[in-house]
């Protein structure tokens, strides 16, 4: 049950529930969703594996248990990778803001693939976080971008920076366009997209690295250990084992 659980949580993040592949895709480093491919297979490896370790467990026989164990060791080196990939690619995409920013400046209202991806995401994360730029609206207006070379003055940032009505027109475009605080998201969006990343990255590590592996690999070595010195192997225990002393009759 275990693994499976590992096997959906990966596949969780690889469905990219808050649509934020296109931000890691267009910066080349999109090795978080690797990681929850890796995640994959070792989650559905791992359910595999246990099912084999149970039958060796009830066999109680040594060469099955050495080799439940060589097969979650190769499993662990594989969730290790998982993990690693997944948090040192989150620390480069969301360590600061500047990657994004400069991102979004970039390619935001640009007439290409990426452009279009990253237009679709930012109109997304705008209007369901309610926030503007990367660190604010200013982003906009402080730095060079595609979208203002574009538009110009007359329309400072995108109008998914405005507040809206229940129907989804803007409130107030006047007050927006002019900066009114109360028709323009105020907030920088980098904390939504850190935090959203941040769930991905620590659903495989955490849960896939310190629950799923660690603890199966140190239940199997105990058993192993128990039945080597069951059966008078010195694997587990310093000195000689095994030797049997048999009382001659008088």
């Amino acid at each position: 049950a275990a693994g499976l659980a590992l096997f959906a949580l990966a596949i969780w993040v690889t469905v990219d529930q808050y649509k934020l592949y296109p931000i890691s895709a267009v910066s080349g480093k999109n090795d978080i969703f690797a990681a929850a491919w890796i995640a994959i297979f070792t989650g559905f490896a791992y359910f595999c594996t246990s099912i084999f370790g149970v039958f060796a467990a009830v066999k109680m026989r040594r060469c099955l248990m050495l080799t439940y164990l060589i097969l979650m060791s190769i499993i662990f080196i594989f969730e290790c990778a998982s993990c690693i990939v997944a948090v040192t690619n989150r620390d480069y995409l969301v360590g600061n803001s500047n990657l994004v920013k400069n991102q979004m400046l970039q390619y935001y209202a640009q007439d290409s693939d990426n452009g279009r991806q990253i237009t679709v995401t930012w109109n997304r994360i705008m209007q369901d976080a309610q926030c503007c730029g990367t660190d604010s609206p200013l982003d906009w207006v402080q730095y060079n971008s595609t979208f203002g070379q574009l538009y110009g003055s007359s329309t400072p940032w995108p109008l998914q920076c405005c507040t809206r009505l229940s129907i989804f027109k803007v409130a107030d475009l006047q007050d927006c366009v002019e900066g009114q605080s109360s028709a323009v998201f105020t907030q920088g969006c980098f904390n939504y997209i850190q935090s959203m990343l941040c769930r991905y990255t620590w659903a495989l590590s955490w849960y896939g690295f310190s629950v799923q592996m660690f603890v199966p690999i140190t239940w199997a070595a105990a058993i192993f250990c128990a039945l080597a010195v069951a059966a008078g192997l010195a694997l587990c225990v310093d000195g000689p084992v095994g030797t049997r002393q048999v009382a001659l009759p008088s």
